[in-house]
Parts: C-alpha cells; structure tokens; sequence
C-alpha cells in the first residue's frame, strides 16, 4: 500500500500568482484578498484557520480544473457548503472550494423510483420546499437541526441525521448515490453497479475491497454496533455489502463518501432517496424535575413506538427565555408547578400506513408516563413552533452572557440507549470536578447527546481543562461502548481521540483507504487521518490570535458582558443563511455570499475590532478598514437577527458603532449628515412645499442631486405637504375632559404625509380621546442608522426631556407612534445608548409607547367610545409588517385590527423585506440588490392581488 507524502511546509510563494493561474482557469469567483480569506478562516466550531484563497465555482467543470490544478502544484483544497461543522472540519490551511453560492439547482426528479438528483450547493430544506411545490408527496428525510443552512454536500461530508433518525436513518441511509471529483480531475459516480460503468469506479472498489478482507478481523472487532456512528471511515458499511455477496464492481462506496469530511473527494452532485410524507404527526412533551430522571425515561418511551425523542436540558430554556422570538414556544412546555422544568423530552409519533399509530402512541404514552406534566399536539402550527425551539437549542447557548461559552468538543458523543443513564451521571461529574456545568440536549432515542461544557478559551486554565475533559470523555464514551460522535464527525476536535476508539490497525485501515482515494493528501488534510496529538484540539481557536479590546463605546453592551462579549456573540452556526422563513438576512438572500450574510458580517466586525486585518500587526481595532466598510454597506439594519439569531446576535448595532467609530476619528461625508438630518430636511421642504416639490422635479437639479448623493435615479424622491403641526392647529379643538394620548410626529408623517397623522387623529377622536401633538425632537432613527450615534444621542436626550411630562401624566394613556422605526428607536436602541437621561426614564417612555393599531387593538374593550366597525367589501388586502416591527415586538395586532375591518381578505406577508431600508434602496449603487430583495417574497404576492 502507498504511503501519505508529507507537504511541504510552504505551498506557494506568491498568493497573486495561484490567484493569476485559477483566474484563467475558473469561470466562478477567485477570491484571495485577506478579507475573504479571513471570513472562510472560521465555521460553527470554535477554530479559526485562514485559507490559502477561496475559489466559488461555476459548475463541475470549474471544480475539476481546479482540483487538477490543485493536485499538480500539491496545494490542498477544502470543498465547503454551509460551513455550519461543530467539529472544525470546514477551516483549514487550504484553497476553499465553496459549492454553496453558485451550485445549489435541481438536476433531475425521478418520482417513480423516488429520487432526486441535485447540485452539491442546495440546503435540505431548499430540496424539501421544492418537492413541497409538486404533488408527489415526498421528502427528503434527514433533517438536523441546520437544515435550513447545511448544504446536501456538507450533510453527506458530515452524513448527518436529525431527530427522526430512528425511523429514517442517516444521509447514508437516504443516498442513492454520489457523484465526486477526485485529485487530478477524475470525475466518477460512487453508487450501487459504479464499477460495471466506470473504470474509475472499479479500481476504487477494488483497492477498497482489498483493505477491507486485510483488515476484516479488527473492523468486526473494533467498530462500536451503534444506530448512530460518524468516527473514522465507513469500512464497515463496505464489508457488510461484502457479506451479503455483493461482488466488487456492484460495490456501493456512496457510504465511504458519507462522513469522510471532504477528504476522500469534492462532490459535485448527489441522487437522494425520497420517502413519502407521512399522514399525520403528533408530538408529546414532557416535562421532568431533573436531567437524569428523563434520561432514565427513554427506553420506556421508545417501546411506546416513538419515532423521535429529543432532549432539552434547563440551560437551553434558559437561553430561550431570553430570545425575542423562542421565549414565545416556551408556553408550549408543560410547567412543573411554578418551575420552570429542568429538562423536556420531545416525543414524536406519526401515522404512515397504520393510522391509529399516533393515538395508540399517545395512549401508551401517558400510561406510562402518570404523573408527569405533559401536552399533547397534533395541530401543525404547535409542532412547528416547538420544533423552532428545539432547533435552535445550539446557538440559542451563545446568546448566554457569560465570559465561558458553551463549546463543541465533547459534543457529540453516541452512546447506547440502555447506557445513557450511566453516561450521563458520570459525564455531570466529570465536568463538575473541572468546576464548571455542561448544556444537554439531542437525540436521546438514537443515543446521541450533544453536551457543551461552559468554558472561556481566554483563560488559559480553561484551555487545560478543555483538554483534560476531552480525554475522561472519550475514555467514558468507550468504556460506555459508544464513540464521540454521533453525527457532527471528527474535524479537529476529535481525530486525535480516534485511536483510543479503533486502535492503531484500524487508524493505519483509514490512512490507505485516504491513499487510495487522495494519494498526494490535498484533500482537507489533517482531518481523521494525521490528526496529531491530544494538544491540538486546543490549537487554532478563534479566540487565540488577539482579545477583543474593550473601547469607549456609544452604546451599553452590558447585557453581554462588554464590548468584547457582543463582538464575539457569533458562534458561527449559520442560522442567517437560510433562505426562506423570517426576513434575515435580505441581502444574503439576495446575494448568496458568505460575506454579506451576518455571519460574515459578524467575522468582519470580530476581525476588523481585533486588530486582525491590520498590517502593522499592532492589534488595535481598526474602523477604517474598507473591506469591512464594503461589507457593512449592504447591511440593512433590518434588525432581523436581532430577534431571529438564536444567539441575538445584533448587526445592526454592532454597525452603528463601528461606523460611529470611523467617523469619530475620520470625519462625516456629506452624505451621511443629510440623510441623519433626515427631519431638518423635510422641515425646510415643507415650510414651502410647493416650490421644493418643483425644484425635486427639475431634472438638471435632480442629476446633480443624484450625482453629489449617490441616489439612484429610478426612484421617486418624497413630496413635501404643509406641516401636520399646522394642520393639527386648524381642524382639532381641546375636551379636557376626555382622556389624552399623545401622537409622536415623525420626520415623514409629519413633513411629507400629513394625511396619516390626520387620520390617526380623527381615528383616536373617535374613540373618545384627546390626542396632543407636541412639537417634539426627532426619534434620532435615520442618524442611528448612518452612524451619527453621537448626534443621535444628543437628540435622544432632548426628546426625552421634551416627553418626559407626557410619560409621568396618568392622565396620558400612551404615547403613540405610526412609524415602527420611531418606536424600536424608543423601544430598543434608546434603551442601549449610553444616554444622560436615567435609564428608569427611558424605560417608562418604552413601556408607555405604542403602534396606533397596537394601541388601538390592545384596548378593543376599553376605549371610552366603543369602536364599531362595519367591514368593507373589496379585493385582497395585503400587509407587509415593517422589519422593526417584526423583529422586536411582531406585527399580530396590526394583523388582528385589519381583520376587522376586512376579514378574511386580510393577507400577511409571511416573512420578507422590501428592500427599501430607509435611505438603504435610495442609494444608486444599491438599487439593483433593492429590488431583487423586494422581489424574493414582496413583489410577487402583490403582484398576483392587483387587478
């Protein structure tokens, strides 16, 4: 057998010149600034490892030059999709191969051999929503909790499985087969009869079937009998097919592929099996007093006929309780008294060809669970809410402010279900000697435990203590006759604990079956074979290269723990790189690049603060680097992942300080002062509206206009009206002796659309209240947004000041507010801002404003003139709930007061952004990306409602 080279420590003395020759090569992207190398240095793991470049291909046609390329100047390579890996396997010192921007397509759909063949690229829940568009009732089975961002080549790299695993199985349990790139170019299929059509195929087969019958003793001796196993090479999947008489050029190495994290090939296209959707689901949840106590439950829930059985311990409620979207699925738990339980289990049932499968499920169930809280569910709104919270279990942990992180490492052991109960006992023990806690959660009824323990790789005791835990863990897991992973593989977290598992013949079977696939090792190598020693596992972390400095900031960030902590908050899990469901993050959606994601924003801003894309490696933070101001410029400020991250991560924040910081040091440009200064603005056009209006429609003034700003010249600029304060004075006489609301005039309503304002008062008269309109400061939103923090909190003190009479009157029932924008900046970012005003003040504001409609809605029964509505008649009605609104306190009780009005014509918009944002789709250069959000989930719907 051959053995591995070893590289060389240099690969090439001049990045511009690999960059040169790919670019004539490569129709895709060649990326080799340090910027983009610097976003693909870090996954969901807790390494950081900066790439040689990263290369985005076309097709297959650019995957196998470069990995020709790559083959003959020994230059490793890393094929990539999500980059949502745990265990480290998706950084390394190499080329990155990223197959998820530009191949993510639906080959073809063989629905009577339910199959469906499709690029590397697409997510499973993309596959999944397309096969929901037709009408063959299928899907695709596998679901981890990434399914929403794993890409089909990363989900067969890691063969991932999910909760329902049981039942279904693994990815390599639902590939029909796999299509890969070799070193060199080869392009082969690896699927059952591969070596009757490919020569390539059969030589494969043939090498394989030859490790395999030279190792047959120790692989039926060394390899753990579990449901659930992702350590080392599939070898055994190999001489099962053997026993069974399969002869080698029938041979399927589609099970090699699944779970060798990239190192046995690139894959260019894969064939999923496909099952049909089952009738029915219903899903039980049970709450219990302690952890132990619902891991002793399980192997009686199982004989109940469960197809699912997931656990949530008391550290992931937690961080769901302080989650603005996930608080709200905890009322789905059953309560333990007045506590809050100290673990849930998820048990799910489905009725397939036997339809009383769910019923007889749920009655065994509470048979045998008597006493326990329970709740039943079998309406799919419930379940999908429950479901979003189990989810978001791992990087809801992040969101914890705490200086020790829940880390992956031990994280994914796989244990036999009748040993789970010892593992457990012992595994709290062992992280309790090491003085911290651990989070449990997972796949119990496959025993599959996903355990963080809380440590802060800052320290460096905690990073001896990472290591040692590494090691009783992987002794534990053996001795408990499982592994230590399940189904997140071994990366570098744990290759270097492989041999403890399979001994030193079997690591030697995964060293040539490495050769016989990669014989020159460039493919992401150091992952499963030559992983090195125990140490490294605590090597190239993201935390190594520099601590985030604490620095004077303008907003508070106590909340997690500083400056550093918010900075970090990203733990890398890829959440906001789904496509569907929600609004984050639009311009990822619109563009499909990593960079423009917020987790690139993220790395970016960690980067950039750290000091780490300076070149004077002096470790300053640094707020004038223009890779990071490019990237930050297609950010929305949605304040979409401030709710929608489980690990609330706040982009929008984060880039009102950095660009705060920029201009603190670097000046304002002119743009950015008038579209801060948004209301003063208007004010001087609506003194003479008129005139303004006409000089906005001359044309010579507008290019200029369009030139000086940057403004695209597609879209309208707003109109000026008189003032609402002058129209408030002409048409609303005082009635003390009706209650008051107050109406907060915004920089539009006020200057440019006046008739809202009117409405909103002839609206709240009629309700029977006195509606005040005083001539108050601004919000400070539109200088928040361009980074005038220091402006904007001067104004937000002022305002506060003006307001402050209003807030502490009884006699005021709310302040209220028509633009969502105004209220988040009263809700949310005043709240934040390091402001002069006590924060008693600011928070009584918050608590008294509200949305009109809110307001209106939420007392329905309590005005003192009791609304009457007669419903109109008329086409659809359709409401698209501002990002804001949506992000921080949602948009049912806009939903609910339209309904009233026009019943069951009322359409909301599930998700989505407009791509407007302000001044954001104003601006020329980020028109075309404007539109195209707009159009991803906007447009269409109301396009199809128009007449």
């Amino acid at each position: 057998m051959p053995s591995l080279p070893v590289l060389p420590n240099s690969i090439a003395a001049d990045d511009q010149v690999m960059a040169g020759e790919l670019r004539r090569l490569i129709r895709g992207q060649v990326r080799f600034g340090e910027h983009d190398r610097m976003l693909y240095a870090t996954d969901a793991s807790i390494y950081q490892v900066k790439p040689l470049g990263v290369v985005v291909p076309a097709d297959e046609v650019d995957v196998r030059n470069l990995l020709r390329w790559c083959d003959r100047r020994r230059v490793p390579v890393l094929g990539r999709g999500g980059g949502t890996s745990l265990a480290g396997q998706c950084v390394n010192a190499a080329i990155v191969c990223d197959l998820s921007q530009m191949c993510r397509e639906v080959i073809s759909f063989d629905p009577a051999a339910r199959t469906l063949h499709v690029q590397p690229g697409i997510s499973i829940d993309q596959v999944n929503r397309w096969l929901a568009g037709g009408d063959s009732n299928l899907f695709f089975a596998p679901d981890p909790a990434t399914a929403a961002q794993c890409a089909i080549g990363g989900a067969i790299g890691n063969n991932a499985a999910g909760a329902r695993s049981l039942r279904y199985g693994r990815t390599s349990e639902n590939l029909a087969g796999v299509e890969i790139v070799l070193p060199g170019g080869e392009k082969t299929w690896l699927d059952p009869g591969a070596g009757r059509r490919c020569p390539i195929a059969l030589r494969l087969a043939r090498e394989v079937v030859a490790l395999a019958a030279h190792y047959d003793d120790e692989i039926r001796a060394r390899f753990p009998k579990l449901n659930r196993r992702n350590a080392g090479y599939g070898i055994d999947l190999i001489l099962h097919q053997l026993d069974a008489g399969v002869p080698e050029e029938d041979l399927d190495l589609s099970g090699l592929i699944c779970g060798s994290e990239g190192t046995l090939g690139v894959i260019v296209s894969a064939k999923l099996k496909l099952h049909p959707l089952p009738r029915a689901k219903g899903l039980a949840i049970i709450s219990f007093p302690t952890l132990e106590e619902s891991i002793d439950s399980v192997i009686g829930i199982l004989a109940t006929g469960a197809i699912a059985v997931e656990l949530l311990d008391e550290e992931v409620l937690t961080a769901a309780a302080g989650n603005n979207v996930c608080r709200e699925y905890l009322d789905l738990l059953p309560p333990i008294g007045a506590e809050v339980p100290k673990a849930v289990l998820y048990v799910e049932y489905q009725n397939e060809s036997d339809d009383d499968a769910i019923a007889r499920g749920f009655q065994q169930l509470r048979a045998l669970m008597v006493g326990r809280p329970m709740n039943l569910f079998m309406d799919a709104a419930s379940m999908a809410r429950a479901w979003a919270l189990r989810k978001a279990g791992e990087p809801l942990l992040h969101g914890l402010g705490a200086h020790r992180k829940p880390l992956t490492f031990v994280e994914d052991n796989s244990i036999p279900v009748k040993n789970l109960s010892r593992f457990v006992r012992e595994f709290k023990r062992i992280v309790g000697e090491h003085g911290t806690r651990a989070a449990y959660w997972a796949h119990v009824s496959v025993g599959v435990l996903h355990v963080r323990p809380m440590l802060d790789l800052h320290d460096a005791g905690d990073r001896d203590r990472m290591i040692s835990i590494a090691q009783q863990i992987a002794d534990l897991a053996r001795d408990c006759g499982g592994v230590m992973s399940g189904e997140h593989g071994d990366g570098r977290a744990r290759g270097p604990l492989l041999e403890r598992f399979y001994g030193p013949a079997i690591m030697e079977c995964f060293r040539q079956i490495k050769c016989v696939f990669d014989p020159n090792s460039i493919l992401n190598p150091g992952m499963i074979v030559s992983a090195g020693e125990i140490g490294s596992i605590a090597e190239n972390l993201r935390t190594d290269p520099v601590k985030v400095p604490e620095i004077e900031t303008f907003f508070n960030y106590a909340d997690q723990e500083g400056f550093a902590g918010a900075v970090e908050m990203c733990n890398g899990a890829g959440v906001c790189r789904k496509t569907a469901g929600g609004t984050m993050c639009p311009s990822y959606r619109g563009l499909l690049d990593e960079r423009h994601s917020t987790r690139g924003r993220g790395n970016a801003l960690r980067l950039a603060i750290s000091g780490q894309l300076r070149r004077d490696d002096s470790g300053k933070p640094d707020f004038a680097d223009q890779e990071t101001i490019q990237t930050l410029d297609l950010c929305l400020s949605c304040k979409a992942c401030r709710s929608e991250c489980p690990s609330n991560v706040d982009i929008a924040r984060l880039k009102a300080e950095y660009t705060a910081q920029r201009y603190h040091t670097q000046g304002t440009p002119l743009h950015a002062r008038l579209f801060g200064h948004i209301r003063r603005l208007n004010q001087i056009g609506s003194a003479m509206p008129g005139a303004s209006n006409w000089l906005a429609e001359q044309p010579l003034l507008r290019r200029f206009v369009n030139k000086t700003l940057g403004l695209a010249a597609q879209r309208s600029l707003p109109r000026y009206d008189r003032s609402l304060y002058s129209r408030f004075q002409r048409r609303v006489a005082t009635n003390n002796q009706r209650p008051k609301v107050v109406l907060f005039g915004d920089c539009f309503m006020t200057y440019n659309e006046p008739r809202i304002g009117i409405a909103a008062i002839r609206v709240l008269g009629a309700l029977g209240y006195e509606v005040v309109l005083p001539r108050v400061g601004c919000c400070g939103r539109a200088m928040i947004s361009v980074g005038l923090l220091e402006e904007a909190i001067t104004t937000a003190d002022r305002t506060l000041r003006q307001l402050k009479a209003f807030v502490d009157d009884p006699e005021v029932r709310g302040i209220l507010v028509a633009e969502p924008s105004c209220l988040a900046s009263f809700k949310d970012d005043w709240l934040t801002l390091k402001l002069k005003t006590p924060l008693a003040e600011r928070t009584a504001l918050a608590d008294k404003a509200y949305l009109i409609e809110d307001f209106v809605e939420r007392n329905w029964d309590s005005h003192p003139n009791r609304p009457s509505i007669r419903k109109s008649a008329g086409g659809a009605v359709i409401l698209h709930g501002h990002c804001h609104q949506k992000a921080l306190w949602g948009d049912a009780t806009s939903s609910a007061i339209l309904s009233r009005m026009v019943g069951n014509r009322l359409h909301v918009l599930p998700s989505g952004c407009c791509g407007m944002a302000g001044s954001f789709g104003y601006m020329a250069h980020r028109y075309e990306l404007s539109m195209k959000i707009g159009a991803l989930s906007v447009f269409p719907p109301i396009s199809a409602a128009s007449p």
